[in-house]
């Protein structure tokens, strides 16, 4: 019942830029903060942004504010990811999250390459 669909990953060269999305269904998507994470195999799971629940906030670690945004459409039960400057160490599996009183969800993630 409960869907978060990620789309967008893909091969990008350094410099480049790509726009991952999620479409949520099954819960009450504007009640929901909602993320991106991010994950290496063999390395711990990185939370790479966050927005609340009407996108009039967000948050994002150093290692990727200033290129990285999010935003969400809560008409469209949507969450983007818009990557720029993308360099080889932001390869990884990136993974659709939604978060409210201590319950996730979670997508099936879509991978992001960049090579060196």
């Amino acid at each position: 019942q409960v869907q978060l669909v990620e789309s967008g990953g893909g091969l990008v060269q350094p410099g480049g830029s790509l726009r991952l999305s999620c479409a949520a269904s099954g819960f009450t998507f504007s009640n929901y903060a909602m993320s991106w994470y991010r994950q290496v195999p063999g390395k711990e799971r990185e939370r790479v942004a966050t927005v609340g629940t009407t996108g009039g906030t967000t948050n994002y670690p150093d290692s990727v504010k200033g290129r990285f945004t999010i935003s969400r459409d809560n008409a469209k039960n949507a969450v983007y990811l818009q990557m720029d400057s993308l360099k080889p160490e932001d390869t990884a599996v990136y993974y659709c999250n939604a978060w409210n009183s201590g319950r996730h969800y979670w997508g099936q993630g879509t991978q992001v390459t960049v090579p060196s």
